[in-house]
């Protein structure tokens, strides 16, 4: 039998670090989001009898995975025991250690595992399951870190209901994930038919549940169309703007009617309202351009003014380049850098204005938490890269060499605008908002971002 252990210590007590595995978000955050893995079913949560099933991809198969909550000890551990698996034998205990100060306790993480097979197959796979665990368990215990310390900072803030739309999507679950294991009652804004705690609505039809929407503390809007998601034909383009203006308007609106109205309205938008702008340092004061993307994201922010009208606080968070192997840029530059064919594109001179997945998801719960983020807010880091950078951080962080340059003509042929917006446009963004409003980076440096968030 092999046995994994690993501790970190909290700046929390135990009981209140116990509480927040307990939450209904906490198997979220801790599942690395390099690693190929869906949750199938969850009966309860780890009290003893609770089952938790997965899929876990081994090479090109999902495989099952089931466990089942044992020794269930309150304020102090709980132990997942795999009944069915890809392992010979898993037991792992979590257990929450009390220290000298009440106000800190030490999360310790336990393994005993056997791999299948006989002695060769032992051997063979167990330098590779070493690495595979302390990759994930130094994720999980950074995202259990920076998550308590939020968690203290703010433990004496009232629990909130918060209305969210775009929910399934790869900001939406991260969100939703930590501002459930912060205390908070998410409410996903769906187009299908709604089941019991969620609300439908519709921007194609115009339709909304006005009345669900009473009472409800904060709204969070996300939705729209993916920028990336098709070639900007006249048709796309459209889409990508009706999905975001239309929507926008329709929840600035209905909210603006309520008897109740909630505290805020939390908008997405994006850097792109500032166009290429060379080397130059712009902040949330810098106006847009004549571009595609700055239109879309004028039209889309001017879309809260009858939320604003009606006193409603507004903060419109305009995102960059987020870092997540699970979507976006980085999800799409995976592939061929991991197969040796990644390299600058263009000039590579372009900055690239970036910010990890952790740190929307904290800069998102930032504004709903402080009443003084109002207004245009940069999501972005505070140290912005060039695509050259980017480029061979990335490499580095993939051991893999970055020699196959995409000259600018060729992202044309391949794209076309949708190049010069996404990838050959330079913006250098500030993150003046946040940093003036107090927010802490999880990630302020490209290459700890990059490993964090691919294991590395």
């Amino acid at each position: 039998m092999d046995v994994f252990l690993k501790e970190i210590e909290l700046p929390i007590a135990a009981e209140d670090a116990f509480a927040w595995h307990e939450s209904d978000g906490a198997l979220s955050r801790l599942m690395p989001p390099w690693e190929k893995a869906r949750v199938r079913r969850r009966q309860g949560t780890i009290r003893d009898g609770d089952v938790t099933e997965l899929e876990v991809k081994i090479g090109p198969f999902w495989i099952a995975w089931v466990a089942e909550h044992q020794d269930y000890v309150p304020g102090h551990s709980f132990v997942d025991v795999q009944t069915k698996g890809p392992f010979a034998h898993w037991v792992h205990t979590h257990s929450l250690l009390r220290t000298n100060d009440p106000q800190r306790s030490i999360l310790q993480d336990r393994i005993e595992y056997r791999v299948p097979g006989g002695m060769f197959a032992r051997l063979v796979a167990k330098s590779n399951v070493l690495n595979k665990l302390r990759a994930m368990f130094a994720y999980r215990h950074r995202r259990t870190l920076d998550d308590l310390k939020l968690l203290s900072r703010y433990k004496d803030s009232t629990s909130m209901k918060i209305a969210l739309t775009g929910a399934g999507g790869l900001v939406g679950k991260e969100l939703t994930s930590l501002l459930s294991t912060q205390g908070h009652q998410v409410i996903p804004m769906v187009r299908r038919e709604a089941k019991e705690g969620e609300i439908h609505w519709s921007p194609s039809t115009g339709e909304i549940n006005a009345a669900a929407l009473e009472g409800v503390d904060i709204v969070v809007h996300l939705a729209g169309a993916g920028i990336a998601d098709a070639r900007w034909s006249a048709a796309q383009k459209k889409k990508i703007i009706d999905s975001r203006v239309d929507g926008t308007k329709l929840i600035s609106e209905t909210i603006a009617k309520l008897d109740k109205k909630p505290q805020a309205l939390i908008c997405a938008s994006a850097i792109g309202m500032y166009g290429d702008r060379g080397d130059q340092w712009v902040d949330e004061d810098a106006g847009g351009d004549d571009s595609f993307l700055s239109d879309v994201c004028q039209q889309w922010e001017a879309a809260t003014q009858a939320a604003e009208d009606a006193d409603i606080r507004v903060a419109k968070m305009r995102i960059g380049v987020v870092l997540s192997p699970n979507g976006g840029a980085l999800q799409k530059m995976l592939t061929p850098f991991k197969m040796c064919v990644g390299g600058v594109v263009g000039s590579g001179k372009q900055y690239w204005s970036w910010i990890s997945i952790d740190d929307v998801a904290g800069a998102i719960h930032h504004a709903i938490v402080n009443d003084n983020v109002t207004g245009p807010v940069n999501c972005v880091a505070p140290n912005p890269a060039t695509n050259r950078e980017f480029t061979k951080t990335l490499g580095k962080v993939l051991g893999r060499p970055t020699i196959f340059p995409m000259p600018a003509f060729a992202a044309r042929l391949a794209l076309g605008e949708m190049a010069n917006a996404l990838l050959l446009a330079s913006t250098r963004v500030k993150p003046a908002r946040l940093v003036e409003t107090g927010y802490e980076f999880r990630h302020p440096d490209l290459e700890e971002a990059l490993r964090h968030v691919l294991g590395r």
